[in-house]
């Protein structure tokens, strides 16, 4: 049996969950505490008992790619498109297939994307780098693909709009704007269906082909905002109030069946680092807060007579699949106004006692899940012992609060040892979801403080925006004030300073705030895949990644009295214990940035294995730390950050 195979039951990561059409069945990506990514195929009885996932690993001991896409069939089977360059390969799967796959059609061609197709197999729309779409129809009995339509213009999207999957609503960009058309894939005709203000931008979202009903995403109010109606009916489009909130627009998971009366919406609330669920009805006119435990879910999901199935994850929860019951969830009672904000708490008030943590789950009935909440596939432990919670905390930063996701307890800044840990991007977040690494971190004893800093993504335009074009500015600024703040806390009570971790553009950030940290305030610092500065990533990179740089502003640097952003002219002031990490095969930072990084330490005169330590890691890609082999760079860097060694 395969490592994939021995490890499927304590899968600790997933992602890319699907759902076949009826329901039946989900598909997701998988992957076991040695890395190393899998399909898994989950079978979701109808009575709403435990869902349960089967493993179906690639033959030969190969592992999936993270950009595979999947689709779940009724019958159980996964369809497959793995991506290598313009090459994409679509296979099925089966759990009772003795390792073997069916290989249905090889394409090439820059772009394909896969969409579920009611009643099983599914449709293709592919891009050749002319402004033109073509569309597949992907039977599942392993044929060949079919070509539908060669639609000029680029779509995204993709709504169905009857049970028998000929009807596709897809969003078309013409013209600078978003219009969703149907496409019949009979005939291979478009015809168009949303245009509700001259110029404006019109997604179809949501769909209930029973009754007509439509959730749709428009800003001809003036603004981003959700909105219904009955397609084919006479009346306009309405964009209720309650669903205008501060952030990020709602995202709508599912429909209740059989609402054709009323029908019931459950959408997604994204707020910083955690999201909640809440449930519309267009005739109560409000948002239900739903009582789901702290954590993160997944965007998608289904809801039948069995309830609504979504994916969710918590700090101490690995990513698995709940199911709700949504009446019985609200029943038991709100939980507060959906995206309150406590106040920042200075690093002087911070708790130093012990306490409930959120995220943490008690022992005892206090600890019990609210009734009509599930949760089916989440690995436990292998030690027998439990997994470490985290907890959101608010810290008042130099501009601002700055949200952030803590492990360690109420008495995480008083831990022994203590790690500032910074996310990649800059556009994106910690979120309080299950994390390997940072678990792997804290399941030492070591306190995590996975901090927000201005640039992260879900705290508002403003927020993300406050970098773009000042890499290493007011990030940089948030990152020095907490640093500061927490070295003095901790030296008033005879503790060691902080350390450092990050990873890409927050490795990045972490080798800037390593070499601008006074002295005594730093323990150790530890990043992976770092670059020197956005104008040496944007000369080296590939086209994917200098486009992001250029949209971001990466090549200019702040103005101000910090000096040049560039950690090669820095590297001098680099003089805590320093341990790089890199792929060889990074298709995102390339590996010359810490050779280069490495080698002008070595001519500074600084000793290798003493002063710092390389690790260059042989066939790794950019996500190293979700690769094959993780779990040995997980213990390398909690070792390190804890003692600074590695273990």
């Amino acid at each position: 049996m395969s490592t994939v195979a021995r490890s499927a039951a304590q899968a600790l990561r997933r992602f890319g969950f699907t759902f076949a059409a009826d329901g039946s069945h989900a598909a997701c990506l998988a992957a076991g505490p040695d890395g190393g990514w899998y399909a898994e195929s989950w079978r979701l009885p109808a009575d709403g008992s435990a869902a349960e996932p089967v493993p179906l690993p690639p033959p030969g001991g190969r592992t999936e790619n993270l950009r595979s896409q999947l689709v779940a069939l009724p019958d159980g089977r996964v369809l497959v498109c793995r991506h290598d360059g313009e090459r994409h390969d679509l296979v099925l799967l089966a759990a009772a297939a003795d390792g073997r796959e069916e290989q249905v059609a090889r394409l090439w061609l820059p772009g394909l994307r896969l969409l579920p197709q009611p009643g099983g197999g599914a449709v293709a729309l592919g891009t050749d780098g002319r402004p033109v779409t073509t569309v597949w129809r992907i039977t599942a009995d392993g044929s060949p693909p079919v070509q539908a339509a060669e639609l000029p213009g680029m779509y995204g999207g993709g709504v169905w709009l009857d049970a028998t999957g000929r009807l596709l609503a897809l969003d078309r960009v013409a013209e600078g704007a978003v219009r969703t058309v149907v496409l019949d894939l009979e005939h291979g005709a478009v015809t168009p269906l949303l245009e509700i203000a001259e110029g404006s931008n019109d997604r179809l979202v949501l769909f209930d082909p029973a009754s007509g009903f439509g959730l749709v995403r428009s800003d001809a109010p003036g603004a981003d905002r959700l909105g219904w109606a009955v397609l084919g009916g006479s009346d306009p489009v309405r964009f209720p109030e309650c669903l205008h909130l501060p952030g990020p627009v709602p995202r709508p998971v599912a429909l209740a069946p059989g609402g054709a009366g009323d029908p019931r919406v459950v959408l997604q609330l994204d707020h910083g680092a955690a999201t909640a669920l809440a449930l519309w009805q267009p005739s109560a006119g409000r948002l239900d807060r739903l009582p789901a435990p702290p954590g993160r879910f997944g965007e998608t999901g289904h809801w039948s007579t069995a309830g609504l199935r979504i994916p969710y994850s918590a700090p101490d929860r690995p990513a698995a699949l709940a199911t709700v019951d949504v009446d019985a969830l609200l029943a038991a009672g709100g939980t507060g106004t959906p995206g309150a904000v406590p106040p920042p708490l200075p690093l002087q008030l911070a708790p130093l006692g012990s306490g409930a943590v959120h995220g943490e789950q008690p022992a005892g009935p206090a600890g019990a899940h609210p009734p009509g909440w599930r949760v089916d596939g989440s690995a436990e432990p292998g030690d027998g012992g439990s997994w470490q919670g985290a907890r959101l905390v608010h810290l008042g930063g130099p501009a601002g609060p700055l949200e952030a996701v803590v492990y360690g307890g109420d008495s995480w800044l008083a831990a022994p040892h203590l790690v500032l840990a910074l996310h990649g991007g800059p556009a994106d977040a910690w979120r309080l979801e299950f994390d390997p690494a940072l678990q792997r971190m804290s399941g030492r004893g070591t306190a995590v403080v996975a901090v927000n800093q201005r640039g992260s993504t879900g705290y508002g335009p403003e927020h993300e925006a406050a970098v773009h074009g000042a890499w290493g500015g007011p990030d940089l600024d948030d990152v020095l004030h907490l640093l500061d703040g927490l070295a003095e806390q901790r030296a008033a009570l005879g503790l060691e300073p902080p350390a450092l971790f990050g990873q890409s553009y927050g490795a990045f950030l972490a080798l800037l705030a390593a070499a601008h940290a006074p002295a005594g305030h730093l323990a150790r610092c530890a990043v992976v895949a770092p670059f020197l500065s956005g104008a040496r990533l944007l000369a080296e990179a590939a086209e994917p990644v200098r486009a992001m740089c250029e949209r971001l502003g990466g090549e200019a640097e702040p103005q101000d009295a910090r000096g040049p952003r560039d950690v090669l002219q820095l590297a001098g002031r680099l003089t805590a214990p320093l341990l790089v990490v890199h792929g060889d095969r990074d298709e995102v930072v390339p590996v010359g940035q810490s050779r280069t990084l490495r080698h002008e330490l070595l001519r500074l005169g600084r000793a290798e294995g003493t002063d710092f330590r390389y690790v260059e890691a042989a066939g790794a890609g950019h996500d190293l730390l979700a690769e094959e082999g993780a779990a040995v760079l997980h213990e390398l860097l909690a070792g390190f950050l804890r003692t600074g060694r590695p273990a």
